[in-house]
């Protein structure tokens, strides 16, 4: 499990926590979904835990992210309180983007996270322009982009791909290979399924990574992440993963089989986590008691916090519109 990382008890139960706390919190948004306290689309990330939280541990605070549509796990790997999250899936004033983005668009300017995008590799020119900024004004940082294996089908990907490399830009491009984009088998979509060779085609190192393992997702990103901040230019992980849910709540998901879900949750990386921990003696059943009860109080308290949200005043809701309006 540990690769040639060495995992102490409390990074490991670190780990450990902060998938459950985006599992646990995944089921509650799908639960409130359904009792329609979220509108809107809802694309949930259970079962790609591993990718967000190992990318997170080699990032510091002078970095960005940029994320996709499915971004609930990477704003609270990457430390955004649970509770303006839940806020801004209400639409409420109290959500880390005012209640205007909703469950795709997270944004959260004091973390460095620049926001999900609803558009398929749309965050990717935006993570290349942030990078380039960067290599001014904030020497050493690094911009981490996500982005499904989708995104290797549209223009922007290659754009972003070539000015990063061409530019050598400090930028980690993450693709989270779920094997389908929305409902799109890959092995139909893409002549070669292995999207890192599109990245050695732009003469951008990469590899392959066990998306469900959240210490080889680690291991990966801290040497791509050294890498980077070497001055090497971007660096490319495709890490393969596989969504227990559906692409988004309208998804009757007819083009896979419930054998195939099931198959793959057999590789559950919150359960093979905790599995591992109590195997090495680095997790107590007491301490995961402990861990799972302070995980569902959180969740909680972040459902009372965005009950007891506010609605935006209409007589604001053309505000912030031009940049002059923005506050600083």
């Amino acid at each position: 499990m540990t690769g040639k990382l060495k995992i102490d008890k409390e990074h490991g139960q670190h780990l450990f926590r902060q998938m459950l706390r985006i599992r646990r919190f995944e089921s509650k948004a799908a639960e409130l979904y359904q009792a329609q306290k979220i509108r809107g689309f809802l694309h949930l990330y259970d079962g790609e835990e591993a990718i967000a939280v190992g990318i997170m541990q080699a990032l510091d605070e002078r970095d960005a992210i940029v994320a996709t549509y499915r971004e609930h796990g990477h704003a609270l790997a990457r430390g955004i309180a649970m509770g303006p999250v839940m806020a801004e899936m209400y639409g409420k004033l109290e959500g880390c983007s005012r209640g205007r983005g909703g469950s795709m668009h997270i944004f959260d300017r004091d973390a460095r996270f620049l926001g999900g995008n609803a558009i398929v590799a749309g965050g990717m020119p935006l993570a290349v322009g942030t990078a380039l900024a960067d290599r001014q004004l904030r020497p050493g940082a690094v911009t981490a982009c996500f982005f499904g294996e989708g995104a290797a089908g549209e223009g922007e990907f290659h754009e972003s791909m070539n000015l990063a490399a061409l530019w050598r830009l400090p930028v980690l491009f993450v693709c989270e290979n779920n094997l389908y984009a929305m409902g799109v088998p890959l092995e139909i979509a893409e002549a070669d399924t292995q999207i890192v060779h599109k990245a050695q085609g732009y003469g951008i190192p990469g590899e392959q990574v066990d998306g469900m393992n959240p210490v080889a997702v680690e291991i990966a990103a801290q040497r791509a992440v050294e890498s980077i901040r070497e001055g090497n230019g971007p660096y490319f992980l495709e890490c393969r993963t596989y969504r227990f849910r559906a692409h988004s709540m309208f998804d009757s998901q007819q083009y896979r089989t419930k054998e195939e879900v099931e198959q793959w949750k057999e590789r559950d990386p919150l359960a093979h986590m905790q599995k591992w921990l109590i195997d090495a003696r680095l997790m107590s059943q007491d301490e995961l008691s402990e861990i799972e009860a302070e995980v569902d109080a959180e969740i909680e308290e972040a459902v009372a916090f965005a009950e007891a949200g506010t609605w935006e005043d209409v007589d604001d809701l053309e505000r912030f519109v031009l940049m002059d309006e923005v506050p600083r």
